[in-house]
């Protein structure tokens, strides 16, 4: 069975186990209790805890979540008590040293993970703030100094704040919890980004998924079974469209508990991937629900509670309710609690599934046909304040007493400072205002025709506990407005080489014969000879005149085809 003892007053958990000794220290503190402007202090605080530690022989790790922060370590009795005397030793007496190279790691590590596709529902359900942070990179690692740590572990990092939870058959001699007395800390109350559900977004993975609240019990975590069942048969074994058909069940902490499914899918077959998953949510909230499905997931999980570890494997989770001051039940009245779950138990489940469903699909696709309400991108208000035009002359900025708001392509997209979670500061000027709905505004100088007052400004609407310094970035990453479309100017075509000769002989040729036709018509006017000369001869003046014409053509008409080219 599962002993509660009491080490150094920190609440203690013992069970008994067939295998090496391992045990965990579980702090109530995660990403939820930070804000977005100095998120990353946990994870930091993790990391600085665990750096004297060093190499070892032995197993360990830490974890930050989203309400939990824990130490765990498998190894010998001594190694343990070593281990956990060290990290409580480190976490009130920081190896400050540390603290930039950390800090460094923190962004390595969250630059190389893997985004999954279920990341960005935290964001989308809650914003920029408690459960939402989790989808958020480390925004505040720059600003957070030493003081900041030791204040955070003095709230959070306390014996009345920690459980300790050990496998194996005794608490190790040597083990020391050297923490402050402090106070258990709730868990954040969740906030909600959803006007209203079910909702859907549209993500560029490729996948469908899904994730709901519902009220934690045990008709829940069966009904999660039961799901995944249902997906892997419809679109997997039946259909042949997905490869990943799965679902999950997680306590939130507060009574409350995340229910999850996903499917994958390939580009082609992204929209009969999305029809047969709403298919089968469909199929399980009109309460068409197979009595065999419940029973082998009951069974399976009834199976798992007669192992000979069960009371170790089942530590963490206990040590998590005591934490969250959420009920620990027993193995026979868990036992108890999953036969008496009913086909009805899970219609129940899958109602209120609905009533608070998120359901993210590929790019292309739309879930408003399965009445989905697509979640908000934009803002419903804008601010009144000064315009200030974009260079390219797409969308304007305006910069108000209470906010700013983006009127152009994609918006309108507002954020209020009294409602900013963070305000990000380069210093080539770019700004970018992140709104607790998780509606973001950047600003770009180089983009918008500022006032030079605009940013000083704005920078003092927003407390300063919100701003963030970004680093530098390099030139070839700072945008630039498009360059403006030049008119056209038709080329000049110079002629060529036998059009030249054409002309020049033309030229010569209309020369002459004119000064010729022009003496004889002087002649012919103002002398008395060729006012009596016969008619014969004015034929000849005129013919020259018309002569002369008609060499002068091929100029005329060069020029003309210049013109026109």
């Amino acid at each position: 069975m599962i002993e509660q003892l009491d080490v150094d007053g920190v609440p203690t958990l013992l069970a008994k186990t067939g295998g090496p000794m391992h045990a965990g220290l579980a702090f109530r503190v995660g990403t939820a209790d930070e804000t977005l402007a100095r998120s990353g202090i946990t994870h930091l605080l993790e990391h600085l805890a665990l750096a004297p530690v060093g190499l070892a022989d032995y197993h360990f790790n830490g974890a930050t979540g989203s309400t939990v922060t824990s130490f765990h370590m498998q190894g010998s009795e001594n190694d343990i008590a070593s281990f956990l005397t060290a990290v409580c030793e480190s976490l009130h007496n920081l190896p400050a040293q540390r603290l930039e190279v950390e800090k460094e790691i923190l962004r390595t590590e969250w630059g190389s993970r893997a985004p999954g596709p279920m990341d960005t529902m935290p964001l989308w359900r809650h914003g920029a703030r408690d459960h939402g942070l989790a989808s958020y990179p480390e925004f505040g690692l720059s600003m957070i100094g030493e003081d900041d740590l030791r204040a955070w572990a003095a709230r959070f990092f306390t014996r009345d704040n920690a459980v300790l939870w050990i496998a194996g058959d005794r608490v190790p001699a040597g083990l020391r919890l050297a923490l402050p007395s402090g106070t258990r800390q709730p868990v954040p109350a969740a906030s909600s980004a959803l006007p209203q559900a079910p909702a859907y977004f549209v993500h560029g993975s490729r996948a469908v998924a899904l994730d709901a609240v519902v009220r934690r019990r045990t008709a829940a975590s069966v009904f999660a079974g039961v799901l995944e069942r249902e997906l892997f048969r419809s679109l997997r074994q039946e259909g042949g469209l997905s490869y990943t058909a799965t679902a999950g069940y997680g306590p939130r902490g507060d009574g409350y508990a995340h229910l999850r499914g996903l499917a994958d899918a390939l580009p082609e077959k992204q929209d009969a991937v999305l029809g047969g998953f709403v298919d089968v949510l469909a199929k399980l909230a009109v309460g068409r629900i197979d009595r065999a499905d419940l029973d082998s997931v009951v069974g399976k999980v009834q199976d798992s509670l007669g192992t000979a570890e069960v009371h170790a494997a089942r530590l963490p989770s206990y040590a998590v309710n005591l934490l969250t001051g959420q009920p620990n039940l027993e193995i026979d009245g868990y036992r108890a609690e999953l036969a008496a779950v009913t086909v009805d138990d899970l219609h129940g489940v899958a109602t209120e599934m609905m009533g608070s469903a998120l359901l993210m699909v590929p790019e292309g696709c739309r879930a408003d046909w399965a009445g989905f309400t697509e979640a908000p991108t934009c803002s419903t208000g804008v601010v009144d304040g000064t315009p200030y035009l974009a260079r390219d002359g797409e969308g304007q900025l305006q910069v108000g007493v209470d906010g700013v708001s983006y009127l152009g392509p994609g918006g309108p997209l507002t954020v209020r400072y009294a409602d900013c979670a963070a305000l990000l500061c380069w210093p080539d000027g770019a700004r970018q205002l992140i709104g607790a709905d998780a509606i973001s505004l950047r600003i770009e100088p180089t983009l918008f025709h500022l006032h030079p007052a605009t940013l000083p400004m704005l920078d003092s609407q927003v407390p300063v506990d919100r701003r963030v310094t970004m680093p530098a970035r390099p030139a070839e990453r700072i945008p630039q407005p498009e360059p403006a479309a030049q008119p056209a100017v038709p080329a000049t075509r110079r002629p060529g080489a036998l059009a030249v000769t054409a002309m020049v002989f033309s030229g010569l040729a209309t020369t002459v014969v004119a000064g010729y036709a022009l003496l004889l018509t002087v002649g012919m006017l103002l002398t008395e000879e060729g006012r009596q000369a016969p008619d014969g001869v004015w034929v000849v003046v005129v013919i020259s005149w018309l002569l002369a014409v008609i060499l002068a053509l091929p100029i005329v008409l060069i020029l003309r085809r210049r013109r026109s080219r």
